[in-house]
């Protein structure tokens, strides 16, 4: 790539066996979903997670819609949601004719703010659902305990977070349910893809049939019936076992491509620290009991306009960076579930001076220097 190319937000790159294991599937006869590499990817999950059960999902937002089939969401129900997340989070219980109940986020480290949460909790909350952003932990012990004190099910969005931990625990692990992404700006991607991790064993049969359209097929193949047939409600939530051996070459390479993540945030916040502080900008917290799996790398600008101003003059030098979640308690749906301006004040701030930078696995240290360089000769106009 020469100097002045375009570096672009996102660029998935292949790891190691991506190919070779597309083309086994192929010769294996077996490209629908739960085949070899299917059932591998949920063993290396399940045994580096330590977690009761797997699935691989189509998408985060099916293993979302999943948990919320699987807690039996009911009209009339609510469940705890940020307002600063994406909108999958919050549709696939809205789905269940649920409603949202927005919460704001700390100032800090832009997850749940645990300090309001018991008093958003009522009598109709059927579920709490942290968001871990950017990879860093929720406050999983105060969540825990509030949660647990009314008997509310917990379940973690875990979308950024895969192999970060929270006091020396994986999150994900915590909830009765939990949720991954495999989307082409994730750690470890296939293109689209998911998982919903199952910590209590009680919903393991019920999840298999949901992900099976319904049906006890799980069983059938396990030679559990002589038959299988429509049971319970569900829907197609497989992905391809193609998908599956993209993902399995990715997670193969789990340690190079953490420590390439690693490398990168590390190389950005040693050397925009001093022009962050000259200028009145903040750098993502990760507080000491939290170890991230470095999926992003933000900067919180002092204003909307002055976001801005640097998104353009990263763009004038071909240098791809983009903005982040919109309040959904703003939007057009949140509005029509009671949401108004000021409801979650660190939610809207946030969103509007939040910036994120070029981050993906084969970013070169040439094409980051560039980036970092870029960065440094935009000055923040004070006052």
């Amino acid at each position: 790539m020469d100097s002045m190319s375009r570096i672009p937000f996102n660029k998935p790159a292949p790891m190691g066996n991506e190919y070779a294991y597309i083309h086994q599937t192929m010769e294996l006869g077996h490209i629908s979903g739960d085949g070899a590499f299917t059932k591998k990817c949920h063993a290396l999950l399940e045994t580096e997670l330590g977690v009761s059960k797997v699935l691989l999902t189509s998408s985060c937002t099916h293993a979302l819609e999943m948990a919320a089939l699987l807690l039996d969401v009911q009209p009339g129900d609510e469940f705890i949601v940020p307002s600063f997340t994406f909108v999958s989070t919050a549709n696939a219980f809205v789905l269940r004719s649920a409603r949202p109940v927005f919460i704001d986020i700390r100032p800090d480290t832009l997850n749940l703010d645990e300090a309001q949460l018991e008093d958003l909790i009522t009598t109709h909350t059927r579920a709490i659902v942290p968001v871990h952003y950017a990879g860093v932990g929720c406050e999983m012990d105060a969540i825990m305990d509030i949660a647990g004190r009314y008997r509310i099910p917990v379940v973690e969005d875990n979308a950024h977070g895969l192999f970060g931990k929270y006091r020396g625990r994986y999150l994900g692990t915590f909830g009765c349910l939990a949720t991954q992404s495999f989307h082409e700006t994730k750690n470890f991607t296939c293109g689209e893809g998911g998982a919903l991790l199952i910590n209590d064993r009680a919903l393991i049969e019920r999840a298999e049939i949901i992900r099976e359209k319904g049906t006890n097929r799980s069983r059938f193949f396990r030679g559990q019936v002589d038959k299988y047939t429509w049971v319970d409600v569900g829907s197609s939530y497989l992905p391809s076992d193609m998908l599956a051996a993209v993902l399995f070459a990715q997670l193969e390479a789990r340690e190079q491509i953490q420590a390439q993540r690693q490398r990168i945030w590390r190389c950005y916040y040693e050397h925009l620290q001093g022009w962050a502080e000259a200028n009145g900008i903040r750098l993502p917290v990760v507080p000491a009991h939290c170890d991230q799996p470095y999926h992003m790398f933000y900067l919180l600008l002092p204003s909307l306009e002055q976001r801005q101003d640097l998104i353009a003059h990263l763009r004038a030098q071909d240098i791809m960076s983009v903005f982040h979640y919109l309040p959904l308690h703003l939007s057009d749906m949140g509005r029509h579930f009671g949401g108004q301006p000021g409801d979650c004040p660190v939610t809207e701030d946030v969103s509007d001076r939040l910036l994120r930078l070029p981050f993906y696995n084969g970013l070169t240290v040439d094409d980051q220097e560039r980036v970092i360089t870029a960065i440094q000769e935009f000055q923040v106009i004070q006052g």
